[in-house]
């Protein structure tokens, strides 16, 4: 039987679950069905006080362990979720319709690489010592920054949780997490853990929200850090009002991500990337590649293969491991999605797969596929976050270049060609933080993630997130007299 979803209270602080009725209800709505499986409270003022509160108190004792202590704490919650990563991914089923086909291998494991890859690096944070003339030298420590907090969103929110969690408290900094309000119920399990695996009360906190409580949370002045992964109209939002207090900022925003198929790609492998970077978790992924530039010599084989390939996805219940292709998170996002089908149509782009609501319970959606989509098109500007790709046709490497990054956002960018020469030119030239060639939307924790443009600032992941969770403290030590003017 998989696990009840009703959490144990709505938020999480100072080490312990907490509920204040108080709050609007959020309900929390099975995408599978429709049906409501639990419900929490949005955080009062009172409760986003006392967890700012716990997380303040708490920073200095716990940035005071030395980094190889706090890393025993992430390396122990990353052995308990990997022996829960059962009970974690079908919660992450719940909590966002995706099919625990994925949630078994990507959600949790990939939360627990985080806290197991920041765990190992925590005690490796030093500083560095820098000669100077004469004997004088300089040496640098690294400092955490204080409390943080991390603003989720709703396509993988225990993943989220850790990517910015992770790495804020292996720097020595506490944090405040706000899951989307439409997938509350992950993070809880993800504090939880921590405090059962050794993190002190205050050191990750937990509560709920609508943005009101994600705009009272940023602009606190206990804050030091924000860290965002949502839209970009938020991130300019939650950005501008960070710099008003100059507070530190990790923006992983959104995208409109090209993806470009050459003749002499391997068509097989180029379905499958194309697959992964549109149709993978009901193309809910902030990195999907969804302009698809296929040139024209293998457009028909191409259309034709995706096609078969579609036909084969398992469209049904996201508990059945059989199932491949699940609901969309919410009907309002799946309204969203069929307002831009429309447009695809309206606009004179050929529906060549799906573009129907499935009939029944859920928020389920057929896989779609536009093709002679043109660069002005709506469904080939803006980000739909939703199954629907957009093959546009090209023949010339120079040409298919200046169109993916005519473009305001900058986050992914991928190339299918078995030039190997053509594939590191074509990818050094598209403006994109988080590129692949040969494959698509794979993000291991060693490697940085994030947009250029206006799809963000900063990375997660990788050595490069202690860069955004700590900052530099130098010291000029004097071997020798001073000497003055006067």
């Amino acid at each position: 039987m998989p696990i009840d979803p009703k959490p144990t209270a709505s938020h999480y602080i100072n080490g312990e679950y907490v509920e204040d009725t108080a709050g609007t209800p959020i309900d929390v709505i099975y995408a599978a069905t429709g049906e409501k499986i639990a419900q929490v409270h949005s955080a009062t003022p009172e409760i986003i006080d006392r967890a700012l509160n716990a997380a303040r108190d708490a920073q200095a004792a716990w940035a005071a362990l030395t980094g190889t202590e706090r890393g025993r704490v992430l390396r122990r919650a990353a052995d308990i979720m990997r022996a829960r990563n059962r009970e974690l991914s079908e919660l992450e089923t719940y909590d966002t319709g995706k099919p625990l086909q994925e949630t078994l291998y990507v959600d949790a494991t990939s939360a627990a690489d985080a806290l197991e890859y920041f765990g190992g690096l925590a005690g490796a944070l030093t500083g560095e010592y820098i000669p100077q003339p004469g004997g004088d030298f300089v040496y640098t420590m690294r400092k955490p920054l204080g409390v943080c907090v991390g603003l989720g969103a709703w396509n993988y929110p225990t993943q989220i949780s850790c990517w910015k969690g992770a790495p804020a408290l292996a720097c020595g900094n506490t944090m405040v997490f706000k899951p989307s309000e439409t997938t509350p119920l992950c993070a809880l399990k993800v504090a939880e853990i921590l405090t059962e695996a050794g993190a002190p009360p205050g050191v990750y906190n937990v509560v709920q929200g609508l943005g009101d409580v994600g705009a009272a949370l940023t602009t606190d002045p206990r804050v030091a850090k924000v860290s965002l992964t949502g839209s970009v109209p938020t991130g300019k939002k939650v950005y501008s009002a960070a710099a008003a207090q100059m507070k530190h900022v990790t923006m992983e925003l959104g995208g409109k991500s090209p993806l470009i198929i050459f003749d002499d790609a391997d068509l097989e492998n180029a379905v499958s990337g194309a697959i992964l970077g549109n149709f993978y978790s009901t193309g809910q992924v902030c990195s999907n590649g969804t302009r698809v530039f296929v040139h024209k010599a293998i457009k028909a084989a191409f259309l034709k293969r995706m096609a078969e390939r579609l036909d084969g996805a398992v469209i049904g219940d996201p508990m059945d491991e059989a199932t491949s292709f699940g609901p969309m998170v919410s009907a309002a996002q799946r309204e969203i999605v069929l307002g831009y089908i429309e447009k695809g149509k309206e606009e004179g782009a050929t529906l060549a797969y799906g573009g129907a609501v499935i009939e029944g319970p859920g928020n389920y959606i057929q896989p779609t596929i536009f093709a002679d989509v043109t660069d002005d098109m709506t469904i080939a500007r803006e980000e739909i976050f939703g199954p629907v790709m957009a093959v546009l046709d090209f023949e010339e490497e120079d040409e298919v270049i200046a169109r993916a990054n005519d473009t305001e956002f900058g986050l992914s960018g991928g190339v299918f060609t078995q030039d190997l020469t053509r594939a590191h030119r074509v990818i050094a030239a598209v403006d994109a933080g988080t590129c692949y060639i040969n494959t698509y939307n794979l993000a291991p924790v060693e490697a940085p993630f994030g947009g250029m443009k206006g799809s963000g600032v900063g990375r997660e992941n990788s050595k490069e997130a202690i860069n955004s969770y700590s900052e530099v403290k130098a010291v000029y030590v004097a071997m020798n007299d001073v000497e003055a003017p006067f």
